[in-house]
């Protein structure tokens, strides 16, 4: 068995392209061109088209990314913007940044996303709707307007019915897709494919350097079709100003460099292949694991979606002596996330309890994220599950409760 199965290689990738990635570098010494301008440019007109919006708006990182799409989408301090407790807090963090609270709903037991119905009891039972038809946590007597549907994963959330009830009861959508570049979503309504960050108002995006679409640093954006709040994300990431020192308000330094957004542009060429590359990995690992009759479960992919899978994540029910058996063998593994927002100390302030969000705290601490990577071999993932398969021979407990 190979005995060195990393959980990620960012290596492989970057040797392949660095030939490419140093002439973006020359590039810019020999410009001196390292923010903004006609690279930055290239690329966020690139990325649009990839992800079927009229505009893409590089910034800093996707948690900037979360925060000046919001702001630009009108959520106002003291405001609820309504999000899942299983994703990273960077989601949560840009909200209270705005101002804003986050107020959470229960996921979908099997695709980890939003729950639609849950997001409907949520406004429907724990909101009050005003004679000015503006709806009001019973929770905090705070206003809601945004809900932040999180494509965890590389799997879009269902968004049909979410958008349904934003529509309803006039909530802004933001997409956090930071974990889903080039993921595509099946609208019923619409009978048409649409990619993440063409569905809501707008999306966010990281670029962090382990993501499908990653920099060789901090960086992210946000897409919309939506001109003024594109001009307005323009002027939040730049200080303000939509002309050189000229600020019509306050702003952030927030900006998208050029030597990132030149090293996205030759990436981005290779995206969608290596997207379809993940895809035959998540096939295989599933065929793998159904050959071996193992208990794990494995991810559930809908007809309505195509996964990227940025992570390939199962599900054990004694995942901490089963990493430890990966680990002796040479099998890298992640947690993600071992702790719901709701419960982190950070967010102890507002109340919530264990048995709040039950379907998240299951999963929370079941999941296990198995190697996953464009380059990852197909004799690796046997040599993957065929340790997962001798870990269950020794009899412990792997069922998933």
């Amino acid at each position: 068995m190979n005995t060195n199965i990393p959980f990620l290689d960012l290596v492989a990738p970057h040797l392949e392209l660095e030939k490419q990635l140093m002439e973006v570098f020359q590039q810019s010494l020999r410009t001196a061109g390292f923010i903004g301008g006609p690279r930055v440019e290239e690329f966020e007109m690139a990325f649009a088209t990839l992800c079927g919006t009229q505009y893409a708006v590089g910034v800093g990182s996707g948690t900037d990314a979360v925060r000046f799409a919001l702001m630009a989408a009108g959520v106002r301090n003291g405001e609820v913007a309504v999000t899942v407790p299983n994703t990273f807090i960077a989601t949560t963090e840009a909200i209270s940044q705005t101002g804003a609270v986050p107020e959470f709903v229960d996921i979908n037991e099997h695709t980890y996303n939003m729950d639609s119905e849950a997001l409907r009891h949520y406004l429907e039972q724990q909101c009050a709707l005003t004679s000015e038809g503006r709806l009001i946590s019973k929770r905090s007597n705070r206003p809601v307007s945004a809900i932040v549907p999180v494509h965890l994963y590389g799997q879009m959330a269902d968004m049909d019915p979410i958008l349904e009830l934003a529509e309803k009861y006039r909530l802004i959508v933001v997409e956090d897709a930071c974990q889903a570049h080039g993921a595509e979503y099946f609208s019923r309504k619409h009978q048409h494919w649409f990619r993440a960050g063409s569905m809501g108002h707008a999306a966010a995006f990281s670029f962090y350097p382990g993501k499908n679409l990653g920099a060789c640093g901090e960086a992210g954006a946000v897409t919309t079709s939506d001109e003024a709040m594109a001009a307005k994300i323009r002027m939040i990431r730049d200080h303000g100003q939509a002309q050189k020192y000229y600020h019509d308000i306050e702003g952030y330094n927030g900006r998208l460099d050029a030597i990132q957004a030149g090293i996205l542009m030759v990436k981005l060429e290779h995206l969608v292949g290596w997207n379809e590359q993940r895809r035959a990995c998540a096939f295989e690992y599933k065929k793998l694991l159904e050959k071996s009759g193992n208990p794990l479960r494995p991810p559930l992919e809908p007809s309505w979606s195509r996964a990227v899978y940025h992570l390939y994540v199962v599900r054990s029910g004694d995942r901490a002596n089963l990493m430890s058996f990966l680990k002796q063998r040479g099998v890298g593994t992640g947690i993600h996330y071992p702790v719901p927002l709701h419960l982190q100390k950070a967010y102890l302030y507002q109340g919530y309890r264990n048995g709040d969000f039950p379907n998240c705290e299951k999963v929370a601490q079941e999941v296990v994220s198995l190697p996953m990577f464009p380059h990852l071999k197909a004799c690796d993932q046997e040599s993957v599950i065929n340790a997962i398969a001798q870990f269950v021979e020794t009899n412990i407990g792997l069922s998933v409760r």
